[in-house]
């Protein structure tokens, strides 16, 4: 599908998306704020489900999770979220036989006499259960997602290049330029691509910043 994977930013009420990336960017860091997977609810440490998440999705792709998310995010290479002991998600259909046996096993480490020290609980935060629910469906299989448990460091280098709207390309590589110039932060000179580019305008956006300095 990709050799990527993107976390998206989105408007918190109180900060825009654009804000939000920018303090990423600035921090490097993106934060596991929620609990995720099969036993989010459930663990005898809730922090221990608390993931980032990230989508592998082919680039020429991306307008269909800014649609629901915003204009800015982040991408990596699948090859460092795996090297931080992160991975694809595993999504096993509510109410089937596989869901089931899960249920099972969590519910066993759950009665045992140290709940908290089952290995299962490494393992929850990397299984989601799509299917009906009372609330609404939950069915979000096509975004392929990976997650990262607890917080994400980065350092600048490790990113593959930058969501931003096109408009902006310019005036962001100007003041990343200026930022490395003068010292004073992390200065993203990856790639930048628009979330509504296609596929040629997203190579073109790699083979330019290959040849470029």
């Amino acid at each position: 599908m990709s050799n990527f994977v993107v976390h998206f930013t989105k408007s918190d009420g109180h900060r825009s998306d654009y804000n939000n990336m920018f303090s990423i960017y600035g921090n490097r860091v993106l934060k596991a704020a929620n609990a995720f997977g099969f036993a989010r609810e459930r663990a005898p440490n809730p922090q221990s489900q608390y993931t980032v998440c990230l989508s592998e999705i082919p680039l020429h792709k991306l307008g269909r999770l800014a649609g629901r998310r915003g204009q800015f995010a982040i991408g990596f290479r699948k090859e460092f979220i795996l090297s931080r002991s992160g991975g694809p998600i595993w999504y096993v259909e509510k109410g089937e036989r596989l869901a089931s046996a899960l249920e099972a096993l969590r519910n066993r480490a759950l009665s045992a006499p140290h709940p908290a020290a089952d290995p299962i609980w490494s393992l929850t935060p990397f299984i989601d259960s799509p299917g009906d629910y009372p609330g609404g469906s939950y069915r979000f299989e096509w975004e392929r997602e990976w997650r990262h448990v607890g917080d994400l460091q980065f350092h600048e280098t490790d990113v593959a290049f930058l969501v931003i709207p096109e408009k902006l390309h310019e005036q962001a590589r100007r003041f990343f330029v200026d930022v490395r110039r003068d010292n004073i932060g992390p200065a993203y000179l990856c790639p930048y691509i628009d979330a509504g580019w296609d596929e040629s305008q997203v190579q073109t956006a790699f083979t330019n910043r290959r040849n470029g300095p």
